[in-house]
């Protein structure tokens, strides 16, 4: 994908998503600017046919508001959010994210899609931890849309 050309649709939001979990992951491993992490995912490939706005849009709001972002996710996890194996930090931040800035998208989709990038990335069992935090989430960020679901 040439520069300033951004794919769209499910599955370049998913390459994006895949993508924005690694770069996230990186980030809380070894930190790094915004511009520089940007600028790395978008000259290595990572994010040829992905929807690179998208990308660009979540990665900045995990590593421009990662406090505020565990702020929200500290009520419903089982311990503190320093003791959280960094995959599936990266993935909840992120999905987090995406419930608080993204209503186009609806909570289920953004579930979906985390759960299976925790089970790509992450532990063998953290994508059942991480599909609890976000049910969670979702009904304290989304109640209208949780409950709208739940009476189908």
């Amino acid at each position: 994908m040439s520069a300033g050309k951004s794919a769209t649709g499910k599955w370049a939001r998913r390459k994006a998503r895949r993508a924005a979990v690694q770069a996230v992951f990186g980030w809380q491993m070894a930190g790094g600017n915004t511009a520089d992490i940007e600028a790395e995912y978008q000259g290595n490939g990572s994010l040829d046919k992905a929807d690179a706005e998208f990308f660009q849009e979540i990665l900045r709001g995990v590593l421009l508001n990662a406090g505020d972002l565990d702020a929200l996710l500290g009520p419903v996890l089982d311990r503190p959010v320093a003791e959280l194996d960094k995959v599936e930090l990266a993935v909840l931040r992120l999905a987090t994210r995406e419930l608080e800035a993204r209503q186009d998208v609806p909570y289920a989709v953004v579930i979906d899609e985390y759960v299976e990038l925790a089970k790509l990335f992450g532990a063998e069992d953290g994508h059942k931890f991480v599909n609890g935090v976000l049910d969670k989430l979702a009904t304290s960020l989304r109640p209208l849309e949780v409950a709208a679901r739940e009476r189908v």
